[in-house]
């Protein structure tokens, strides 16, 4: 009785159910943050140091002072713990009529002001939010404002909305304390500004650790079963040997092993046939075939008339350029043409299948964040042909 086959099977059948249910795990955009960068900030600041700011915050009629152009400019360095450190430069204008240290101010007069802070990201507690990113910071400056200069301790709330990985717009406002009260008040300074981030640095978000720790705990379970599977399997083995004669066993291993390799001659010979065909390669953000596409495409019809019992797969790629959603759905796109051109050809559906896989498959470095040439992304913008059967 052969017990090796439903033993086998029984195995298969959980390891199956195990692939499938790690197949369910699909990575996002919000499994991986940004964790350290530089920051570049240019925009606006309005002022309010009508003696009252804090107690009046949106008094935009009698307080605010801004001038009509870029006024405020900032760089930082943003670190991995959340910390952050930043320089800022502005400018501003209290202008005529405007209440200055509860009075009326009776002429412009210029403001200036060269800060330094220390920032803390509140995603860090609060957990990744997506294009939200709040944060708290305190630090110290100096500000030249209505004909008096001041040392002041600074506090800043605000909050950056990102849009990419590196273009986004920043929101603050920043409370400054004279260090001496002397001669000067207290005052407010709202700003908003477009921020450019470069040099990211990005990594798993917390999501995304939980779902890396998931995915590598199935992998385990996998292996497991997949041992298992080999040790079903020797054991049949040695059980068919010990129910043939050697002799009968000998003659019958040469003769599939003799087949196998010729097999996988044939298999190799075919394979690199095809291969020196070559790929097909896209241009950027299209799924269309050029007249050099389809003449390498008729090749291929020709070599798969020559055997009719070949079957192949197109899998078709993209560069890392575009979100993951888009390089999936466009290397889908590009995978059906190819094999709707093919078909069109006269070549059956069921010998030619297709699968797609975005910009997960890339043929040289230019991964997202590394600088490449047209010519370096155009390599992985590709369908290749690959042997199912033959």
């Amino acid at each position: 009785m052969n017990i090796s086959k439903p033993l086998t099977m029984l195995v298969m059948a959980i390891f199956s159910f195990t692939l499938t249910f790690a197949q369910d795990v699909e990575w996002t955009k919000k499994d991986s943050i940004v964790q350290s960068y530089w920051l570049v900030t240019v925009g606006a600041n309005a002022v309010d140091d009508s003696g009252d700011e804090f107690g009046e915050l949106f008094d935009f009629k009698e307080g605010w002072n801004m001038v009509p152009y870029p006024s405020r400019a900032s760089i930082g360095r943003y670190f991995k713990n959340g910390i952050g450190l930043e320089a800022i430069g502005s400018y501003n204008r209290y202008k005529e009529g405007k209440i200055v240290d509860n009075v009326v101010n009776p002429e412009d007069i210029d403001y200036w002001g060269l800060d330094f802070r220390v920032s803390y990201d509140l995603n860090m507690i609060l957990g990744e939010t997506g294009f939200f990113d709040p944060y708290i910071g305190i630090g110290a400056g100096y500000t030249d404002a209505n004909n008096q200069g001041r040392g002041t301790y600074n506090a800043v709330l605000g909050f950056r909305t990102w849009f990419s990985d590196h273009w986004g717009i920043d929101f603050n406002s920043t409370g400054k304390w004279a260090m001496n009260l002397d001669n000067a008040s207290n005052h407010v300074q709202h700003a908003v500004g477009v921020a450019y981030r470069f040099d990211v640095d990005k990594g798993l978000s917390r999501k995304g650790a939980e779902k890396l720790a998931l995915l590598q705990e199935m992998e385990k379970e996998q292996q497991r079963v997949q041992d298992s599977i080999a040790k079903a399997e020797e054991e049949a083995r040695l059980l068919a040997e010990r129910l043939q004669k050697e002799k009968e066993a000998a003659a019958l291993a040469a003769a599939e092993k003799a087949k196998k390799d010729a097999e996988d001659a044939r298999r190799a010979a075919l394979q690199n046939k095809i291969n020196n065909l070559g790929n097909v390669y896209f241009k950027l953000n299209s799924s269309y075939l050029t007249s050099k596409d389809r003449e390498l495409l008729n090749q291929l019809v020709a070599i798969m008339e020559d055997e009719p019992n070949l079957t192949i797969k197109v899998t078709a790629h993209t560069d890392s350029r575009g979100t993951e959603q888009y390089n999936e759905w466009l290397s889908e796109r590009r995978a059906e043409r190819t094999v709707e051109y093919v078909i069109s050809k006269g070549i059956s559906e069921g010998r030619i299948s297709h699968e797609a896989f975005g910009e997960t498959q890339l043929v040289n470095e230019c991964e997202d964040g590394v600088r490449c040439s047209e010519e370096k992304h155009s390599k992985n913008r590709r369908s290749e042909f690959v042997i199912i059967e033959f």
